[in-house]
């Protein structure tokens, strides 16, 4: 009698009595196939991981050769070419005078030790000669060194522009204000009848004692109404500016209003 051998299989075991068209049942089935497919993708990739490097250079082989090093050869100058020797310099001797001369220096403070007993020429001796340096015999033909004349340059020292502080601890003010200033402006015929309006910048330079020493004009208006205010701030006493309680000179900006009534 022949035996018949049966494989048992377990998900048909699970789902004969059940609906096999359910993905349950699909998803069992493909497991195995899936779970075979993952697993020789991982071998592969773990062996491309640990042979790739090698793969690399045995493609790409490394170049061994040795570099030849660069060779530097340090040379000592030679020393400079000469450039002639020094040549002497020999005083030059002033030519002898036409005057004799005697010798007759200024006298000198000196210590008892250092003190040394020269000859004093007298008055009847310098009415002949000429006090010098040294005694020497007039010669025809010399120099007479109390005709020469010395040329004495005056140096001038140019005195350097005083210097004006942009900001200080405590600027400038006009005393009685702005409209201190304002009410001495006189509005132009010209600006009048050509109806001008605006404002004037001008940059006054106050010096210590609050006096306006110099003004400029940095945005105008023309048709005369710059002088005109140019003109109000010089005749405007300030309130000099400060720098640590000390009055200093200070360059302050001041806009005048131009509005015709």
């Amino acid at each position: 009698m022949a035996e018949l051998t049966y494989k048992i299989d377990l998900d048909e075991l699970i789902f004969a009595r059940k609906n096999q068209e359910y993905g349950a049942y699909k998803l069992r089935k493909s497991y195995k196939k899936y779970l075979t497919i993952a697993m020789w993708i991982a071998i592969v990739f773990v062996v491309l991981v640990t042979t790739g490097p090698f793969i690399y250079q045995a493609i790409n082989p490394e170049d061994t050769s040795v570099k030849p090093r660069k060779k530097v050869t340090i040379t000592q100058l030679a020393p400079p070419p000469s450039i002639g020797e020094q040549k002497e310099i020999q005083p030059i001797e002033a030519p002898p005078p036409l005057k004799s001369t005697i010798k007759f220096l200024p006298p000198v403070i000196r210590p008892d030790e250092q003190v040394q007993e020269e000859y004093v020429p007298t008055v009847e001796e310098l009415k002949n000669v000429d006090p010098g340096v040294k005694t020497e015999e007039g010669q025809e033909g010399g120099v007479d060194y109390s005709l020469l004349e010395v040329e004495e340059t005056v140096v001038e020292k140019k005195e350097e522009a005083p210097t004006y502080f942009v900001a200080v601890e405590e600027m400038p003010e006009p005393i009685g204000g702005i409209q201190g200033i304002q009410s001495k402006i006189v509005y132009s015929e010209i600006a009048k009848r050509a109806g001008v309006e605006g404002k004037v910048y001008v940059l006054a330079f106050v010096d210590e004692k609050g006096n306006v020493t110099k003004t400029v004009v940095q945005k105008g208006l023309g048709a005369g109404l710059d002088e005109a205010a140019e003109n109000a701030i010089k005749q405007t006493k300030f309130k000099p500016g400060k720098q640590r309680g000390v009055p200093v000179k200070v360059q302050v900006m001041i806009p005048i209003v131009f509005k015709l009534q």
